[in-house]
């Protein structure tokens, strides 16, 4: 549970700098990953982004403040880190549905986000089916697109690249590589630092790197593997969510921040129905 505990404390670091510059190197550094990581888990936990929820907790104390105080709508614009009036408007509006000066007038409606806890709960849901694999450095082969440390803005990204890849005759190249396990097609996400972050759809495989794709090597690591029901981001996104909040916290591992694997089976190139899976290296989790 050392990674909630870790987690708390980097929203602890957030809460008490809402009216101050949040670094998120320094919240990445406080829960020990890196920023990319530290952004994707924050998401798959908390349900929000974490830029949605600093500009949600921002605009709710500034809400609080407007209505209980004779602060200027300016002042409290500048408090919470907006320059200009014009994107301080348009940040309390899309919280709140009204201007900060109409928040002013008494019987305003306004919402509030409280902090977010993280807690561990015992849940009487339904069981995640897994095993461990430990597996040889592993080769993949296939065609990539960037992304970036904007986590809102990958989700836009990457089911357009899905979209265009099965349009193309790349697919069927891809499928007809893939012969070493985890068998199917891959979707990999790579991340070296915070300017080179790729999403593959790939193949394992120990074929030659066929003209116009790229090859990368994930090194051998410990695995939990996942079933999931369907291909859809929601599905992929809730095992990710039970890993981290239901499976991770009793597990004795911690998570290893290596490439995360989607397998999607396949059957005369093309996707076939069935249960996918989810490959999320694990490492052994220190001792105090």
């Amino acid at each position: 549970m050392k990674w909630l505990e870790k987690l708390s404390s980097a929203i602890n670091y957030i809460e008490n700098n809402l009216d101050n510059k949040i670094s998120y190197e320094e919240a990445a550094k406080i829960a020990c990953c890196s920023t990319y990581y530290f952004q994707r888990m924050f998401t798959y936990v908390a349900g929000i982004s974490l830029s949605d929820y600093i500009r949600r907790r921002r605009m709710t104390q500034a809400a609080f403040e407007l209505q209980s105080t004779n602060i200027r709508v300016l002042d409290v614009a500048l408090k919470y880190g907006y320059n200009s009036p014009t994107s301080f408007n348009r940040a309390f509006q899309n919280v709140h549905g009204i201007s900060p000066a109409a928040a002013k007038n008494q019987g305003s409606m306004l919402n509030a986000y409280v902090p977010i806890k993280f807690l561990v709960q015992v849940l009487g849901g339904s069981a995640m089916q897994y095993r461990i694999e430990e597996k040889k450095a592993m080769r993949i082969v296939g065609v990539r697109t960037a992304l970036s440390e904007d986590m809102e803005e990958n989700h836009v990204l990457v089911p357009k690249f899905w979209n265009k890849t099965l349009q193309s005759n790349r697919f069927s190249e891809i499928c007809a590589l893939s012969n070493q396990i985890p068998y199917g097609v891959l979707g990999v996400t790579v991340y070296h630092n915070p300017n080179n972050i790729f999403y593959y759809i790939a193949a394992a495989t120990n074929a030659p790197v066929p003209t116009g794709m790229l090859e990368h090597e994930i090194p051998a690591a410990t695995w939990v593997v996942f079933e999931c029901d369907g291909y859809f981001k929601e599905s992929i996104q809730s095992i990710f969510k039970r890993f981290l909040t239901e499976w991770l916290p009793f597990s004795g591992y911690a998570y290893a921040e290596l490439p995360d694997i989607e397998v999607y089976p396949i059957g005369n190139g093309s996707l076939r129905c069935g249960h996918s899976e989810v490959w999320i290296a694990i490492k052994k989790e220190k001792e105090n």
